[in-house]
């Protein structure tokens, strides 16, 4: 399958499939649907690049069997000796996954000899969840936080007629890793909760599409769906008839989607209904959820990002950042087996810069998810380049206990998914190396990022020459670090515009009840959440964490203004004062996505003309952002401060 015409093809162009297709291939499998996905795709290269898929008994270059095992082994292994690549594997799932590989490495994967090296994914659930919205929501539209046009999946209140595309999107996510799809928003409406029962139908056709690609379905539930839907005048989880309810929608389900792979449930979180309002705690109302799927096999991830969002502005004693960690430590070891708590990776909300959440590591007892978000809600929208592999990196490698890395405590990795409609499926077509590198980091949270970031470079456009290779690399390595130093600094978070979220907005939600302050004054900025001065959150951290960022002497420069209120005039580890580090990264991020836009400007002989001129106009509107950022931030700082630029730029 390659560009249809009508989408771009991503880091699956046709070209990529030249090594395999090019070759005589052998599959040996019992009957096994994901097996025949990978006949297909041979067929498909084969038919292109001149090689063929032989029946057993035939001469074949490639060699390609399931040995048998359980259908949910995802592993592969990979040999080459006397002229025959071989790969073998457990299961269709697993084989798949081998071909993919095999793309990846190209000619490097028939030539010379190769160990057996077996290959298996670190984590067992490596989702996407969609904030798509089946009706067109007044305020959020079609997809929520989604800068890539319409839905996938959804279109004039129901599942899209054609779901070739959604086929395609299931065999992208294959490539790079991720097996697992919510299909809906997590703010669920009236017309997404019909979803679990009337409407299940548009449900089995996606997943349907999706299944030959090895993608489990996944839906977002309404916590108060009996009340909803006819059922029970209560959601309260202790109550038999809402339990009785519970089990035999999640049956109903079952039947329309035999694979099904369970729910995804927002409560008591910006006024969802929850079990709050029964007296009850989220192990109650995640247990009824997952002794309703435990029978089928099925996963209920409950999300912690649970807050009071109508916080009163004057008191600063009550911090958001505190909420999830004091909400759900009391309950470890409370929860279900097939309930797993989701996790946003910082403890505000996926913000250019966070500390890592010190919910993570504390309930050793409780399953646990990691969430992130590749749509780029606050790290520019798709609209600014910001690759997001190092920070997702740096999250995945932290050791909570100083021991072990945060890939090695998950369960699984999730992210909210930034693909929609547009050709390019990102909107920016750069923002594809997001998602790609997404699924990657959840195969293995330890890759090193740059080499991921390469891959997808080298797939996306094969046989690209050293220009174009190394500008790519130039432009996205640095992206982060670029848009971190023309927006929010050290880890003050926010200063967006309220609502939308684009665009700067110092004061935005700075007298709001969402409890996202950065307390600038005269004297000074950031919030004080130590333990002797502050709120408190720093003690929420487990040794050594506790102790280093309970003092501004010893905690990390990036995460100074997220952990304490200090001078303008207070000196960083890297010898500047915060103020002056201010100026100074505002005019340099302006500059860094000049040249980066220069580099862009370089590369349009090596690059098709729609998407060169896609990223170019995206560039443009990053250029205007950069500046009216570092023109408001700079502004705000010297009239609070009344300190000047010591470089004499100008400030307005």
């Amino acid at each position: 399958m390659t560009d249809s015409g009508d989408f771009d093809a991503a880091w699956l162009p046709g070209t990529a499939f030249r090594a395999v297709g090019a070759r005589r291939s052998l599959v040996r499998s019992g009957p096994d649907p994901l097996a025949d996905t990978v006949r297909g795709e041979l067929a498909d290269a084969c038919a292109r690049f001149g090689g063929e898929v032989v029946r057993d008994g035939g001469a074949a270059e490639f060699l390609l069997e399931v040995t048998g095992g359980s259908p949910d082994d995802e592993s592969y292994t990979l040999r080459r000796a006397d002229g025959i690549t071989s790969l073998t594997a457990p299961s269709g799932r697993g084989l798949l996954y081998g071909l993919f590989h095999v793309v990846r490495l190209g000619e490097g994967a028939f030539s010379g000899d190769l160990a057996p090296r077996t290959h298996r994914p670190a984590l067992a659930t490596r989702m996407l969840d969609h904030w798509d919205n089946v009706a067109v929501h007044p305020v959020m539209g079609q997809v929520e936080r989604g800068y890539a046009g319409g839905s996938l999946f959804w279109s004039d209140g129901e599942a899209r007629g054609d779901l070739g595309r959604v086929r395609a999107y299931g065999r992208l996510l294959a490539a790079c890793g991720i097996n697992a799809v919510a299909v809906n928003n997590v703010n669920v409406h009236a017309t997404e909760a019909r979803l679990l029962t009337d409407r299940i139908g548009d449900v089995a056709a996606i997943a349907g599409a999706l299944r030959p690609y090895g993608i489990r379905t996944h839906l977002a539930v309404s916590f108060a769906a009996p009340m909803l839907l006819g059922g029970p005048d209560t959601a309260d989880p202790l109550d038999p008839a809402v339990r009785d309810w519970w089990a035999r929608a999640t049956a109903r389900v079952y039947e329309a989607v035999p694979d099904f792979g369970g729910y995804v449930v927002k409560a008591d979180s910006e006024g969802r209904p929850g079990p709050f309002a029964y007296g009850r705690s989220h192990a109650d109302g995640a247990n009824m959820l997952a002794a309703a799927l435990e029978p089928h096999g099925g996963t209920v991830h409950w999300r912690a990002f649970v807050y009071d969002h109508r916080q009163d502005w004057r008191d600063r004693s009550t911090d958001r950042a505190r909420a999830a960690y004091d909400h759900f430590t009391p309950l470890d070891g409370e929860f279900a087996d097939n309930a797993v708590l989701q996790v946003k990776h910082g403890p505000m909300d996926f913000q250019v810069r966070e500390p890592v959440s010190p919910l993570i590591g504390a309930m050793p007892d409780t399953r646990l998810a990691v969430e992130l978000q590749v749509t780029q809600e606050y790290t520019g929208q798709q609209q600014h380049v910001c690759w997001l592999g190092p920070m997702w990196s740096e999250v995945l490698r932290f050791r909570p206990d100083g021991e072990v890395p945060v890939g090695r405590l998950a369960d699984g990795l999730v992210a909210v998914s930034n693909a929609g409609d547009d050709r390019f499926w990102t909107g920016h077509p750069l923002a594809q190396a997001n998602l790609y590198t997404f699924g990657r980091l959840t195969w293995d949270p330890a890759a090193d990022p740059r080499a991921v970031l390469d891959e997808w470079i080298a797939l996306t456009h094969p046989d690209a020459p050293d220009r174009l290779a190394g500008g790519l690399h130039a432009i996205l390595d640095g992206s982060w670090r670029t848009y971190e130093k023309y927006t929010a600094p050290l880890g003050v978070g926010f200063m967006v515009q309220p609502g939308h979220h684009y665009g700067p907005g110092v004061d935005g939600y700075e007298y709001s009840p969402w409890g996202t302050y950065h307390f600038a004054d005269r004297d000074g900025v950031g919030v004080d959440r130590s333990v002797a001065t502050g709120t408190g959150f720093a003690g929420q951290y487990a040794e050594p964490w506790a102790k280093l960022y309970e003092s501004p002497g010893t905690c990390p420069d990036e995460l100074l203004l997220f952990f304490h209120h200090v001078p303008y005039g207070h000196v960083l580890h890297s010898g500047k004062t915060v103020i002056q580090h201010i100026y100074d990264t505002h005019f340099e991020g302006v500059e860094e996505a000049e040249e980066a836009r220069r580099v862009w400007a370089g590369l349009s002989d090596l690059v098709e003309p729609e998407r060169h001129a896609r990223v170019a106009e995206r560039f443009a509107e990053q250029l205007r952002g950069a500046r009216e950022w570092r023109d408001q931030i700079n502004s705000y700082f010297l009239r609070k401060s009344g300190v000047p630029d010591a470089h004499g730029r100008t400030i307005h």
